[in-house]
């Protein structure tokens, strides 16, 4: 017996699928904006920041990511040197570098993430349907 219904193996497949066409259809519109998926994604994390700051540090990117800090350092060191971030540091203690996008940055992340909408609701009717309470579109 294989302990999940054919309904449940069905919700699943349709939330994983909707959520592979998110992932594809953002990574297009980033790569339009002149973005790589990471890049994109790295942008999306600073400019997202949970306190709404709109910035962050190389650790809480790591964590937000699930990425080595090394992996991220450099990811932000190539973003740095393009012109789409910018670095500040901390007042209250200088070892802390706040990251923050330049205007450049919020451009193209916004170029990006403008066009993501349809997809993003497509991807929370998917959600709903995964959690039972919706027929798949």
């Amino acid at each position: 017996m294989s302990g999940f219904t054919p309904e449940e193996a069905a919700r699943v497949a349709e939330f994983r699928a909707a959520l592979r066409r998110f992932m594809r259809t953002t990574e297009r519109n980033a790569r339009a904006a002149g973005l790589t998926p990471q890049r994109y994604l790295l942008l999306l994390m600073i400019k997202g920041a949970p306190d709404y700051s709109e910035r962050s540090t190389v650790t809480e990117l790591a964590e937000r990511l699930q990425l080595a800090q090394s992996t991220v350092t450099e990811l932000v060191r190539r973003a740095e040197e393009t012109g789409l971030i910018d670095r500040e540091r901390s007042t209250a203690d200088a070892r802390i570098a706040y990251l923050r996008l330049s205007p450049e940055g919020e451009r193209r992340l916004a170029l990006s993430f403008t066009s993501n909408d349809s997809e993003r609701k497509s991807l929370l009717e998917a959600f709903s349907y995964l959690d039972g309470a919706l027929q798949p579109s």
